[in-house]
């Protein structure tokens, strides 16, 4: 089961729900260097077609799996039960455009592994070490039944952030609340330092949650469940239209319920 935190701004993150890791949000180290996902990987972004009969946006198929290699539903990022992610359009933010792109395991996954290995996010994450230790949590998605899809958060052309789009209905999580048909739950990561404390966290979360909602008419309501310790992450939450819902139980933490409700998402 994938982390459950969404941190957005300084400190720390979550701690993680049974059976997946880590659940909070966090950021990572202090290392500055970035991953810079090519544009024509990224669903929406402008391409410079070589002749006039190239789409100017690539197939799933085309960007995230090797020619005649077989692609999964959810490694293509076209879970239909989260009602195909990688087709989702970029969002505007006060920072830049937005988009949330499925993770492809060899290209993404140095970056994730070293983002896991900062002593803050490893608190929660609980996926420190070797490559194979994220690359094992990775997996366990992208092979899955498309019910929770790891993505890169993309801002401006530049992958600064990790994240795991999920069916809370279908997930343990889901005994341990009022659950709802269709109900979706988020994890945030926060990877680069020059990301954090400054607001960047509340606005990413807004802007995923609006995303979800644009794009998946079934569902009411974005929830969240990050450690009641981890303030900073109930705050960003908070900042972002997500009210407080319950304290709930959960087998590694004392958890805030942070929901989001499509009919409030206006006024919120």
């Amino acid at each position: 089961m994938p982390p459950t935190d969404a941190h957005a701004d300084p400190v720390t993150g979550p701690a993680p729900r049974a059976g997946t890791g880590a659940e909070d949000t966090l950021d990572p180290p202090g290392t500055q260097e970035l991953l810079a996902v090519p544009a024509e990987e990224i669903p929406g972004a402008p391409s410079t077609p070589s002749t006039p009969s190239t789409p100017s946006r690539p197939s799933p198929s085309d960007v995230f799996g090797a020619p005649g290699a077989p692609v999964t539903e959810n490694a293509a990022g076209i879970s239909e039960l989260l009602d195909r992610p990688a087709a989702w359009q970029p969002a505007a933010t006060p920072a830049g455009v937005f988009q949330l792109v499925p993770v492809r395991l060899g290209r993404d996954l140095a970056v994730i592994s070293r983002w896991m290995n900062d002593p803050a996010v490893a608190a929660f994450w609980e996926l420190a070490g070797a490559e194979t230790v994220t690359a094992e949590h990775l997996r366990s998605q992208l092979d899955g039944d498309g019910r929770s899809l790891p993505c890169l958060g993309v801002l401006s052309g530049t992958p600064m952030s990790y994240w795991e789009i999920y069916r809370a209905d279908l997930d343990p999580l889901a005994r341990h609340y009022s659950a709802r048909s269709h109900d979706i739950g988020i994890h945030l990561l926060i990877g680069e330092i020059n990301n954090r404390g400054r607001g960047v966290g509340a606005m990413l979360l807004r802007a995923a949650s609006d995303l979800v909602l644009d794009n998946r008419p079934l569902c009411t309501r974005v929830l969240a469940e990050p450690d009641l310790r981890n303030t900073p992450s109930v705050a960003a939450f908070l900042g972002a239209g997500f009210r407080f819902s319950a304290e709930v139980e959960l087998p590694d933490k004392r958890a805030a319920l942070m929901i989001r409700d499509r009919v409030h998402r206006a006024q919120l």
